[in-house]
């Protein structure tokens, strides 16, 4: 049996017996997208298929680095509560083959009971169930810009991150040399995504010394999400085992360019687009319209979702193929939104806001619920921008937060966030990303040492 094969907890448990396995990995991604698991044993395993099993709650209570959110922290766990064990149920569908390990699959888990409301995946699929109950079925397919360094976890220390070797120099989007020169590599990642079930629709070289572009395939919301954290967190460890470092950054350095996560999206109706309409203008349904309507309108409350850390504002200026404002257009990469006219198969819309380094079950929640929230209010968009968006002026209310602290105020303020989402996340998240500001806060950064050290 393969682990694709896998559709039940009796297939996953067939499964490890034909194969005699003695662990199974297993995880579960936290509020930043990080990865967090450990290998199970299999009887373990096994109980844990039936029962569920315990996994500290710390792990929706700390940041990226394992700090604790402390002063004010979350309300949901911290050393009031002592941090005790939440219960993660074990996802068969989710199962994996993992080639880079001998004899080894890989299982996703979602947390349960309270903890539910405010793990990643629970929140998107919330969304998903609120779409089924406005009679919608979601397709939808992430996009990463990502560099690659001759570097290891060692070497970028020693460095301080600073003086990095690319793994290709200079600016040679869609390149067939780079591409051709570096075979082993991309065929090799192109090869292990294959196998662990997120393939790759596009794999090419993108503008910036060592940055590549991946196009993951299309599928239902909640296995596209799936696919698209796995493949962030195993392009990594790809490149760390051939002593290389991917990173998805919104923005490692001044001198390149950010680095996106698009999302493609559409909703489709008893095997029909919900989106297309041949008789209107661009092929656009009126859900379509109202759905574009409703992302425009709550981008600014939902930003912090997508653009979640503090560098990821340092992608979001004018001029570096990111958005500044909440805009749309029809096939117009200077916009937010993005139509994308076409057949009824590929009618769609890019949501081009987000940073390689959103979590992408939180950044699809955000895009799809306030979509869904545009058709239920039916929310008309603005009118839509031609040419250049970066040069146009915008109303206050479609500009996007400047940074991480005031994203979270507008999250935490806004009451379709708390509706769809639930105010019990909205605040654990809200006060997650205060942390994550307060934070950068500490730090004293290259640019205040060169500026004021010696002048003022």
């Amino acid at each position: 049996m393969h682990a694709r094969d896998v559709k039940s907890a009796s297939d996953l448990k067939t499964l490890v017996e034909q194969r005699g396995m003695a662990h199974v990995k297993v995880g579960v991604f936290d509020a930043d997208g990080v990865l967090r698991g450990k290998y199970m044993g299999t009887d373990k395993f096994v109980s844990a298929l039936e029962k569920g099993f315990g996994f500290c709650d710390v792990i929706l209570g700390w940041d990226s680095h394992d700090r604790l959110y402390v002063n004010p922290g979350v309300k949901y766990t911290g050393w009031h509560t002592g941090y005790p064990d939440a219960t993660v149920r074990l996802l068969p569908e989710t199962t994996r083959e993992l080639p880079l390990e001998d004899n080894m699959i890989f299982v996703l888990g979602e947390f349960t009971g309270i903890a539910e409301g405010l793990c990643p995946r629970g929140v998107l699929r919330k969304v998903i169930e609120r779409a089924a109950a406005m009679g919608f079925e979601i397709m939808a397919g992430f996009e990463y810009e990502f560099f690659v360094f001759d570097e290891t976890p060692h070497s970028v220390r020693q460095k301080n991150y600073r003086g990095l070797t690319p793994m290709a120099p200079g600016w040679f989007g869609y390149s067939v040399l780079r591409a051709t020169s570096g075979s082993d590599f991309y065929r090799g990642l192109l090869d292990l995504c294959e196998a662990m079930d997120f393939p790759l629709e596009g794999l090419h070289e993108e503008t910036g010394a060592g940055a590549l572009e991946a196009a993951i395939g299309v599928a239902p919301a909640i296995e596209a999400a799936d696919r698209a954290a796995l493949f962030k967190t195993f392009t990594k460890i790809f490149a760390q085992k051939r002593d290389k470092m991917a990173t998805f950054m919104s923005k490692w350095s001044p001198d390149w360019p950010g680095q996106s996560g698009h999302i493609h999206m559409s909703l489709w109706n008893n095997g029909n687009s919900a989106f297309f309409d041949p008789e209107g203008e661009h092929a656009m349904s009126q859900t379509m319209r109202h759905f574009v309507g409703g992302q425009q309108a709550l981008m600014p409350e939902f930003l912090a979702m997508v653009a979640s850390t503090v560098n990821a504002y340092t992608r979001l200026i004018p001029g570096f193929w990111a958005p500044t404002d909440a805009s749309w257009g029809v096939d117009n990469r200077t916009c937010a939104l993005r139509v994308i006219p076409g057949s009824e198969k590929s009618q769609r819309v890019e949501y081009r806001v987000g940073p390689a380094d959103a979590n992408p079950y939180l950044a699809l929640a955000a895009a799809l619920g306030s979509g869904l929230w545009g058709i239920e209010n039916e929310i008309e968009p603005a009118a839509r921008i031609k040419g250049n968006a970066y040069d146009r002026t915008f109303p206050v209310k479609q500009r996007l937060p400047r940074s991480l602290w005031e994203s979270a105020q507008r999250l935490r303020k806004s009451k379709a966030a708390a509706e769809i989402f639930g105010a019990g996340f909205v605040d654990h998240y809200a006060t997650s990303r205060e942390w994550e500001e307060r934070e950068f806060r500490k730090a004293i950064t290259d640019w205040e040492m060169e500026r004021y050290f010696e002048i003022i």
